[in-house]
């Protein structure tokens, strides 16, 4: 019973409803307090054990760093995502959750292939990939904690052995220095929609009329499709200065990302431009279960209950569970 407890209080939008999903299963009455203590001390174990993993893994006076045990290795070819969700947490106020996704790629089968949704397609001999058994870290950490989180679980996958290995986000800096930190070869790319929605915020200040706007935008991202990036720079430049400090920020923020957004070579070498597993991760993992209103939470209660989760939809709950 414990087991379903625990699962329930987990994948419940509340402690409540995970009672009455528990009572309703087994057929006898839980309170929704029994059920907030077994599922947050088992989270709290979960978290006991990932952290002694990486501090095992980061052990200098070890003679030999330790190496966790493979969980759903990834063959030939994976793609790793970081982001941030902000949760209320008791006494401090609102904090960012930093994520960190681990996915499998592969080529998408005919049957999974979607038409495009806009002017911007997929030459024929350009693969569309289908990012898959994902992973997830999460927890209330600094970068550099994160950074060692993101490390541990790809070493998990056994990431480093794969062949090809991308990662995709929104260009945060705190995301690429962990990233290169951790994964110097790692071709990292700017998150194909996030970059539309820079341009398109862009266009809407230069451009109040609709028209002008869409064609103005639609050459701009035409031509980042195609890989002219020099050419959507110099447009950039050619645009009037702006006071607007917004604006000169989605403008400082397309030229500074230049080297990660030759989506045209990507798109041919088979890497996926999108950042969508760790966006929907950050809604599904954490927003859907900690997001609440009211009181918020204890710090290391969502710590606990982070790690959890993070086995959950990892996959790996009943194998955590057993081993703990």
């Amino acid at each position: 019973m414990a087991r379903i407890t625990t699962r329930q209080g987990l994948m419940g939008k509340s402690f409540g409803l995970a009672a009455e999903a528990v009572s309703d299963a087994v057929g006898c009455s839980i309170s929704r307090e029994s059920v907030r203590q077994v599922t947050q001390g088992w989270g709290g174990l979960v978290e006991e054990a990932r952290q002694e993993l990486v501090e095992a893994v980061f052990d200098p006076l070890r003679a030999e760093p330790a190496m966790p045990v493979p969980v759903k290795p990834i063959v030939k070819q994976a793609t790793l995502s970081s982001d941030g969700g902000m949760i209320h947490i008791r006494g401090e106020g609102w904090k960012e959750v930093k994520m960190t996704v681990i996915s499998a790629v592969r080529p998408k089968t005919a049957a999974e292939l979607v038409p495009p949704t806009d002017s911007r397609r997929y030459a024929p001999y350009e693969p569309q990939m289908m990012i898959e058994n994902h992973s997830y870290q999460a927890g209330l950490w600094d970068a550099d904690t994160a950074g060692q989180y993101q490390y541990v679980e790809a070493l998990r996958r056994q990431v480093p052995e794969c062949d090809k290995v991308s990662a995709v986000a929104d260009g945060a800096r705190w995301i690429e220095r962990i990233t290169t930190e951790n994964f110097p070869d790692v071709v990292q790319i700017v998150d194909w929609y996030h970059l539309t929605e820079k341009i398109w915020f862009i266009g809407s200040h230069y451009f109040p009329q609709a028209d002008r706007r869409r064609q103005w935008v639609n050459c701009q991202l035409d031509a980042l499709w195609l890989g002219d990036t020099e050419g959507v720079i110099a447009a950039l430049n050619q645009l009037p200065p702006t006071e607007d400090e917004q604006v000169a920020s989605a403008l400082g923020y397309v030229d500074n990302q230049q080297e990660r957004l030759a989506y045209h070579r990507y798109r041919i070498a088979g890497y996926p431009i999108g950042s969508g597993c760790v966006e929907s991760g950050i809604n599904t993992v954490v927003h859907h279960r900690l997001k609440t209103q009211g009181r918020g939470w204890e710090r290391d209660n969502a710590q606990a209950m982070l790690a959890a989760l993070s086995e959950l939809h990892s996959d790996r709950f009943a194998s955590s569970w057993h081993s703990l």
